[in-house]
């Protein structure tokens, strides 16, 4: 050990700065929180979106459109995924929401819509929400049954 690689005991020294604690300290005075004015005060919290007077940004853009707070979302699927779904042995004659929901078609609480992409060729009785004329007609054609809930 010499001089120039002396170094304090770990731990025996802090690193955070403790501020507001006298003049002594090199933080006291404004406690390293600039002048006067609210950034300064204890409790000062900005308003999101405030840009220091000038208009915000989402008052300065124009409001557009309509939001239809009645909007049913459907979970659209394809009848390719059934077929699919019958390939791997998962479905041999029903398909219904509990089985959507295993196979993570569809979430819990999903109102289901079948939509009429790819080809069917199983017969299948699937029970859904809503169905388009395509899936429907589809699923008829191979002999199988469109059950709305």
């Amino acid at each position: 050990m010499s001089l120039d690689n002396l170094k304090p005991a770990k731990g025996s020294v802090k690193s955070s700065k403790r501020i507001a604690r006298g003049e002594g300290s090199g933080h006291g005075g404004t406690a390293t929180r600039g002048h006067n004015g609210a950034k300064s005060r204890s409790g000062y919290s900005r308003k999101v979106g405030f840009e220091g007077g000038q208009m915000p940004l989402q008052r300065r853009v124009p409001k557009f459109g309509f939001t239809n707070v009645n909007r049913k979302e459907y979970n659209g699927i394809n009848l390719d995924k059934l077929q699919s779904l019958v390939e791997n042995g998962k479905v041999t004659d029903t398909v219904d929401l509990a089985v959507l929901k295993e196979n993570g078609l569809a979430g819990k609480n999903d109102l289901v819509k079948i939509l009429g992409g790819g080809e069917l060729k199983a017969k299948l009785s699937v029970t859904a929400h809503k169905f388009t004329a395509t899936a429907k007609a589809a699923i008829e054609a191979a002999g199988g049954e469109a059950v709305i809930l």
